[in-house]
């Protein structure tokens, strides 16, 4: 897809890997619908990209329900869905708070189900669009401290790729991208729980991860939707968790090639 002129929606944008995505797609000629809960950031980068602000609490269901379409009477057809945002919780699981367990799986999952579930279906009526959900490894391998995280980020994943099998023959395509460790502020809590913080210096010591800048990030996601990539990983070094995991999902893919779709 050629995204000069189209219109990408991108959650979480106030900040860190949002905040890039925009940028990056910004200085390809896209126009931005910029989505998060800080108002005052999301309003200033929204200035800064030419692009329009929706101040959004994504734990809330009563804000995500509607919100593509709120989005698309004030600005035109979104082309592109980023589903961006997500939050971390680091810690023991049965030291987790139940509203922090409500908060972590609304963000990080149930909010892009919703908003695929909502613009989807104008994308098919348009003829065409794609969905960017931004996933991580540790949906592919869980550390101590982060089962809440993990299972949201596996799920995502999952679902991503349920969808690809969903809209195969379709003009809507989709991207999910897997990330390690990205210098951000969601990976300042890494060292709030010791066995967390223990298990990512064994995998920093082994040369298994290491830290990848944001702006990378962005411009592979931009470079995705523009040649239609179905995966972005990052570090390359890791891959091989992504693609283990990614097996299976990739047999039945291909024990169904030739069976209908629709």
């Amino acid at each position: 897809m050629d995204v000069n002129g189209r219109r990408v929606l991108v959650t979480g944008a106030s900040r860190g890997i949002g905040e890039a995505i925009a940028r990056s797609f910004a200085g390809a000629g896209a126009r931005l619908a910029l989505v998060a809960r800080s108002e005052g950031p999301l309003k200033e980068l929204a200035a800064e990209v030419g692009g329009t602000s929706f101040p959004t609490d994504l734990t809330d269901p009563a804000a995500v329900d509607g919100l593509i379409e709120r989005v698309e009477a004030d600005g035109g057809p979104v082309d592109v869905l980023v589903n961006n945002a997500g939050i971390d919780l680091a810690g023991a699981f049965t030291d987790n708070e139940p509203a922090e367990l409500e908060q972590i799986y609304r963000v990080n999952l149930l909010s892009p189900v919703q908003l695929c579930r909502q613009a989807i279906p104008r994308m098919l009526s348009r003829g065409g669009g794609h969905i960017v959900n931004v996933s991580s490894l540790a949906g592919t391998a869980v550390f101590p401290g982060l089962v809440a995280y993990s299972s949201t980020k596996s799920g995502l994943t999952h679902f991503t790729s349920g969808l690809r099998a969903d809209l195969k023959g379709k003009p809507v395509k989709t991207t999910v991208v897997e990330l390690g460790p990205i210098p951000t502020a969601m990976l300042d809590h890494v060292d709030d729980y010791l066995p967390t913080s223990r298990s990512f210096r064994r995998f920093y010591r082994l040369r298994l991860i290491v830290d990848i800048p944001k702006e990378k990030v962005a411009d592979a996601v931009l470079d995705a939707v523009r040649k239609e990539k179905k995966h972005v990983r990052f570090p390359k070094r890791a891959m091989a968790f992504a693609l283990l995991a990614e097996a299976p999902r990739r047999t039945v893919e291909l024990l169904l090639t030739g069976v209908p779709h629709q």
